[in-house]
């Protein structure tokens, strides 16, 4: 499979705009279901006293959820066209959930953002598109639902599709595509219906979608284990991000700042000349080293090596994040104690800039300066999001309460 083959999509939005029903409609409409699970969304439907077949049952697995009828954690529901096969990920509209949804949207090549029609863009809505954008995600499918409500009304769907592609284009989508659509009737979701509509279905929009951009950095190998080999030697193994890398590249040891060249690349079914990003590969070096977990190897442009730097993080704890704050990052494979230097700022999602503020609440996003204990072998998350990324961890109750990503992602 290529990279064109596979497309990771996102269901972002507010509560009770449809997400889950509308990835339900696309999974039953092109028959990816057996009849043993549309029994137990039939069942579950019974249940809760639902007429007809509740189709947001699909994805919502949990007991929990489907006893509230929300979707609480991220779904995960695979799928294939004779064109491309999906991976999509159904994220949870609650704002206390807001984590959860930030999860689902880190590896998307797309966001699928769902809008009620009648209701219009909600707070949580601007939250979840401004998520994914700083994440990284370019591409937004846009799903005004719930048409019916409003008699399939295209003044009332173009006044809210032009207010959504504006936000978009503000948050530095490059590409928006608006469809009108009844996600409970399947109206223009898999099929073009009859009507005023005349552009793709969701299905048409989806199958045609580009890929994820590469990285613009080089390439990058986190070192996460080191393997001493039979008869001496060691080789030193990771997820490779960035660029491809061959044998016989020279590449370079960071914080250290060695340089070295590849000598042999492994992979899971054996040697291999050369190696494109996403796979786990261990390399073999010409020249020894003292490399160990949480170092960098990197072929092309270096890494820049930093103890203290500016980024940008969305707050998930109760407790409030203010200047002075101590946490662990964790960085790729490097874990280290980190401080909260000062805070530049929170995000105001409805201007789309950055306000003053002393501190973050939950689900807020802002602007802060982190000092680390040790080195740190970063890019800008615009340019590898592998390497840009972190989370922030509690030392006490070891739980996250930041996703973080390095660079200001324009807000400052």
């Amino acid at each position: 499979m290529t990279s064109t083959d596979l497309l990771r999509l996102a269901t972002v939005g507010s509560v009770d705009d449809g997400k889950s029903t509308l990835i339900g409609r696309l999974l039953v409409d092109t028959r990816q279901l057996f009849d043993d699970q549309l029994d137990a969304v039939a069942e579950a439907s019974e249940r809760r006293g639902v007429g007809d077949l509740d189709l947001s049952f699909v994805t919502d697995g949990l007991r929990a959820e489907r006893e509230q009828g929300i979707t609480i954690d991220v779904a995960y529901r695979y799928a294939s066209t004779p064109t491309r096969k999906f991976i999509i990920a159904d994220c949870p509209g609650h704002v206390q959930y807001t984590r959860n949804m930030a999860t689902g949207a880190s590896t998307a090549d797309l966001a699928l953002a769902v809008v009620n029609v009648a209701q219009g863009v909600k707070e949580q809505t601007r939250r979840h598109l401004t998520i994914a954008a700083l994440l990284g995600v370019r591409h937004a499918i846009v799903a005004i639902n719930k048409m019916d409500l409003v008699n399939w009304s295209e003044e009332a769907y173009t006044s809210l599709a032009d207010e959504v592609a504006a936000l978009c284009r503000d948050l530095g989508f490059d590409r928006v595509e608006t469809i009108p659509i009844s996600a409970l009737s399947g109206e223009n979701v898999a099929d073009v219906s009859e009507g005023w509509y005349r552009g793709p279905s969701v299905l048409d929009a989806l199958e045609s979608a580009p890929s994820r951009e590469s990285a613009t950095t080089g390439a990058r190998l986190p070192i996460q284990w080191v393997l001493r080999q039979p008869g001496g030697g060691r080789t030193y193994a990771g997820l490779l991000s960035g660029a491809p890398i061959s044998v016989g590249d020279e590449v370079s040891l960071w914080p250290a700042g060695l340089s070295t060249r590849v000598r042999a690349i492994n992979t899971p079914a054996g040697p291999v000349d050369s190696v494109h990003p996403g796979l786990s590969i261990d390399l073999d070096l010409e020249d020894e080293t003292d490399a160990g977990r949480g170092d960098m190897l990197a072929f092309g442009p270096a890494p820049t090596v930093t103890r203290d730097f500016v980024a940008t993080v969305c707050w998930f704890a109760d407790t409030p994040l203010t200047p002075g704050a101590r946490l662990r990052l964790k960085h790729t494979t490097r874990s280290t104690p980190a401080r909260v230097g000062s805070l530049e700022g929170v995000v105001n999602l409805d201007e789309l800039s950055l306000s003053l503020a002393d501190r973050l609440g939950t689900n807020d996003i802002g602007v802060v300066r982190i000092q680390v204990a040790d080195p740190l072998c970063v890019d800008d998350y615009r340019a590898n999001r592998a390497t840009g990324s972190f989370v922030l961890i509690d030392d006490v109750t070891h739980a996250t309460v930041a996703a973080g990503m390095v660079g200001t992602s324009g807000f400052a």
